[in-house]
């Protein structure tokens, strides 16, 4: 894996780097080095006045130039700077994984662009978006403080099979919307699966619930007052539709409480109402308040029956400061069980002996305070007995301050049931009084996680005809004019044939370089026929002037 010297990426853990692809810098057509020039122009120009103050410094500290698309290694010089780095994935990946990302310090940018046609706003993640939208704010320290504590909490959030359902019903619908001739109907049948999921998530998971907070913050968050807001979100420095759009009185601007955790949000949709927090300290004192209530800060029955729900691995912490991984199917007052493979660690590392080749078929102990009828100790034969009922009779082999471990082991439930029976082998029991920490994954990832849970879907990769192929090489002879001007007889030359085309952007980029009332007459017609260009049409010839 290239880590382009940045010591932020070179750390990412094996489980991580499973979802980074390569850039492929070639990939990107003139064209799309065009979409990119007409937004970071347009947003250069927008945003000075409505933006975050940090953010136009911030383009240059995050390595990134207006005029073309940003190679990853620029990037990671710049970023790396300031403490961050960035690598490039395919389209949306897992929720944990992006938290886990953050709180690493490395950008997660999705290696695609938008289509001409999504210009001004795709649900689905794009170099822009990730790029000129995530990157210019880090340079804040107080935010990307925020940002990698953020994204420590989210690694650790439990989250549900729906959550799943509604993630790859996302990337889908996303993928969808971004190939050049997708039916109507094909998307109409994918908004409707990603509204089913919506309307189907029961109790919604902590995963969810942050992703909430997430949603409201680092993709949409308002900074100041409520009469006077800056925009510091993603989402919004990256869209020139929304960033305007979101100004108007009819989006309601709230204060960022931890209410905000009460507002779903749809990708498909613009936001009816915006949180505008005073400062940054306060999205943190909101974060804290609400990791306070989640499962790996809490543990006991409250966490682990949030991954009994979760039917995913997890890791369940002992007092004793054993943890195990895997996923729960069993928990009553005093016992737990889990369907195997299991893992045991400690202080995130895998004990030896103790991996998933060995609990290959689950593991069960009691918790809480017990009592023997003999000393603990190896070749002893004792009986201990359990606050909760249960009871253990079996001969010690092995002792470690984790783990006893027994030959011979009969378990029994306080009514009588059978836990544990000695045909079944040996018997390892945890130490500990108290569940103190439950949360989402394993202990040692890079042991447990062989393979990362991959997305079903892939993003689509346009094969171009002739006809796009000759539409590219004028966009290519404009961007060539621009940095090696010459005369216009070139100019004239293209104009005449992308005659043939129907194509406002190329021509706005002609019209920049050399007056020509026949093109802008083409432009203004064009802007006052079709409504869904008319702004775009309009704000590239206010930005020639």
């Amino acid at each position: 894996m290239n880590d382009f010297g940045n010591i932020r990426v070179k750390a990412l853990p094996k489980h991580l780097r499973q979802y980074i692809v390569d850039q492929h810098y070639e990939h990107y057509t003139p064209v799309d080095q065009a979409v990119w020039r007409y937004v970071m122009r347009q947003n250069y120009t927008h945003l000075k006045d409505i933006a975050y103050y940090p953010y136009i410094p911030g383009l240059k500290a995050a390595g990134l130039s207006i005029e073309h698309i940003p190679d990853l290694q620029e990037m990671n010089d710049a970023l790396g700077k300031i403490g961050w780095g960035a690598v490039t994935v395919d389209g949306f990946i897992p929720p944990a994984a992006f938290m886990e990302y953050q709180a690493y310090g490395v950008l997660v940018i999705a290696a695609d662009i938008r289509q001409l046609k999504h210009i001004e706003y795709t649900p689905a993640p794009d170099i822009i978006h990730e790029s000129a939208g995530h990157a210019p704010i880090i340079a804040d320290p107080d935010y990307h403080q925020y940002l990698s504590y953020f994204g420590s909490i989210g690694a650790k959030a439990m989250y549900s099979a729906q959550d799943y359902e509604l993630y790859e019903a996302i990337r889908a619908l996303s993928i969808l919307k971004e190939m050049p001739n997708a039916e109507s109907a094909s998307i109409k049948n994918a908004e409707d699966q990603v509204a089913f999921c919506q309307q189907n998530m029961g109790k919604p998971s902590e995963m969810a619930l942050l992703s909430r907070l997430h949603w409201w913050t680092v993709e949409y968050g308002l900074i100041g007052s409520l009469d006077d807001p800056k925009i510091y979100g993603a989402g919004l420095l990256s869209s020139i539709g929304e960033s305007a759009g979101c100004m108007q009185p009819n989006v309601k601007k709230l204060w960022y409480t931890a209410n905000a955790v009460n507002y779903p949000f749809d990708i498909t949709q613009p936001q009816q109402q915006l949180f505008v927090t005073p400062n940054f300290q306060n999205l943190i004192d909101v974060l804290e308040a609400f990791a306070a209530q989640m499962a790996f800060r809490t543990g006991g029955t409250n966490g682990l029956q949030k991954a009994l729900d979760s039917k995913n691995t997890c890791t369940i912490v002992y007092s004793s400061g054993l943890q195990v991984s895997g996923t729960l199917t069993q928990f009553n007052d005093g016992f737990i069980r889990m369907t195997g493979p299991v893992a045991l660690a400690v202080n995130n590392k895998q004990l030896p002996g103790h991996g998933k080749d060995y609990h290959k078929d689950g593991f069960s102990s009691p918790f809480g305070k017990f009592s023997s009828d003999k000393a603990i100790k190896v070749g002893n034969t004792v009986q201990l007995s359990f606050e909760s009922g249960i009871t253990l009779k079996g001969i010690v082999h092995h002792i470690s301050e984790y783990l006893i471990s027994f030959d011979n082991c009969t378990v029994t439930s306080a009514d009588g049931a059978t836990l544990f029976h000695p045909d079944w082998g040996s018997y390892d029991m945890a130490i500990g009084e108290h569940i103190v920490s439950v949360y989402s994954g394993a202990a040692d990832k890079d042991s447990f996680e062989e393979s990362v849970y991959i997305p079903k879907t892939t993003t689509h990769q346009p094969v171009y005809n002739e006809q796009q192929l000759a539409l590219h090489e004028l966009y290519r002879q404009v961007r060539f004019f621009r940095e090696n001007p010459t005369g216009t007889e070139n100019l004239n030359y293209i104009w005449d044939q992308l005659k043939k085309y129907d194509d406002w952007l190329c021509a706005l980029e002609l019209l920049e370089l050399s007056p020509n009332p026949e093109i802008e007459a083409y432009l203004r017609e064009k802007a006052n026929n079709e409504p869904e260009l008319c702004k775009l049409i309009w704000d590239g010839l206010r930005l020639i002037g």
